[in-house]
């Protein structure tokens, strides 16, 4: 678990002590912690963690690992110029790997800006339309499905892009590497590189997402994701007891996965352990996702909590609640400063502005 008030001074130090894990451990996998820990304090809305993480991308000795951490946050404003480096020390090999995962926002950006990432984009995009025309690969994979695996449980050079593509063919093999991999380096490279490519699958994953869950092991929170982003009305229970037992916990962050969730299938028997959350929890990374979901479960009973978003502390809450909020004339005053306020995020005053004149 992170604590929500680790300052980042420490995990700083750490990174850039001379005789620190660099000194101890040259391959790397002494960084591999205190990066997971500054990526995991940014997802809790810790934005100062994100600097630390650009100055060991910028100065640190394994400094790609940083900038994977990076683009895993999502967050093209976190790393804006960071392109230009990646640009400048990666050759095409290591570009292929850094856009081999899922569609990512932060490598769309720096693509835009930077010929030689929209190259490796392209690459990957015109691999992606050959295999998928006509519903079958254009042509014979180079390596069998056991043959990716042993590539990948090898950690040698290529085993980072023999696990996406066992990703992109959705293989059931990356299943039983992810049971090895998440109990014992949940938070190494590796760890991270293993939950990018299981971002690939659907609800062909959700059995032994279920299993994981249930389990309650190493794999757990990875198959939570699953099933908030691809599960069925039968996991609504199971994404209650999640959420339920995250908020007994006070694990804001962990509650997250199953309010998506439980927002996706319109889940109203899970409206009271809404209102719940959005009435407990001061972390602003959930309160959007608190709102989207009652909004979608119970619209008439999230028209209060819309209209009290209207002046919430969290942009992505007033946003929300701009596009969602009744129309009274209290609510339009609102909408009309929101939209009015110089000093107000552009998303909002635009939401804002669309609702007044819609």
């Amino acid at each position: 678990m992170i604590d929500l008030e680790l300052p980042t001074g420490p995990v700083a130090e750490a990174l850039f002590d001379p005789s620190g894990p660099d000194a101890a451990d040259p391959d790397g996998a002494g960084v591999e912690l205190p990066l997971t820990v500054l990526g995991d304090l940014v997802r809790l809305s810790r934005h100062e963690a994100a600097g630390v993480l650009r100055r060991y991308a910028e100065e640190g000795p394994h400094w790609f690992d940083a900038v994977i951490e990076m683009v895993e946050l999502r967050d093209p404003s976190l790393a804006i110029g960071l392109d230009r480096l990646v640009a400048a020390r990666c050759d095409d090999a290591e570009l292929d790997d850094l856009v081999s995962g899922p569609s990512n926002p932060v490598i769309d950006v720096w693509a835009d800006r930077q010929p030689r990432l929209a190259a490796a984009v392209d690459r990957r995009r015109s691999v992606i339309r050959r295999r998928r025309a006509s519903g079958v690969p254009a042509e014979r994979p180079v390596r069998s499905e056991d043959e990716l695996l042993a590539l990948a449980r090898s950690g040698a050079d290529g085993a980072v892009a023999a696990i996406f593509e066992l990703g992109r063919r959705r293989a059931p093999g990356l299943l039983d590497l992810a049971e090895e991999v998440l109990p014992q380096r949940r938070d190494s490279r590796w760890g991270g590189v293993v939950r990018r490519a299981l971002g690939e699958y659907g609800p062909e994953a959700l059995p032994r997402a279920r299993a994981w869950v249930m389990a309650r092991g190493g794999c757990a929170d990875m198959g939570l994701r699953i099933l908030a982003r691809h599960g069925t009305r039968q996991d609504i229970p199971l994404l209650m007891r999640e959420l339920e037992d995250a908020l007994g916990r006070r694990e804001w962050g962990e509650a997250a996965g199953p309010i998506e969730g439980l927002g996706r299938l319109r889940a109203g028997e899970a409206v009271p352990l809404l209102k719940n959350a959005w009435t407990e929890s001061t972390y602003a990374h959930l309160r959007p996702r608190v709102l989207t979901a009652l909004t979608r479960t119970a619209p008439h009973t999230a028209e209060s909590f819309t209209f009290e978003g209207l002046w919430d502390c969290e942009e992505g809450v007033r946003e929300i609640a701009a596009r969602t909020a009744p129309l009274t004339p209290e609510s339009r005053v609102r909408l009309q400063r929101l939209h009015h306020d110089t000093a107000e995020e552009p998303g909002v005053r635009a939401t804002a502005a669309a609702r007044l004149v819609g």
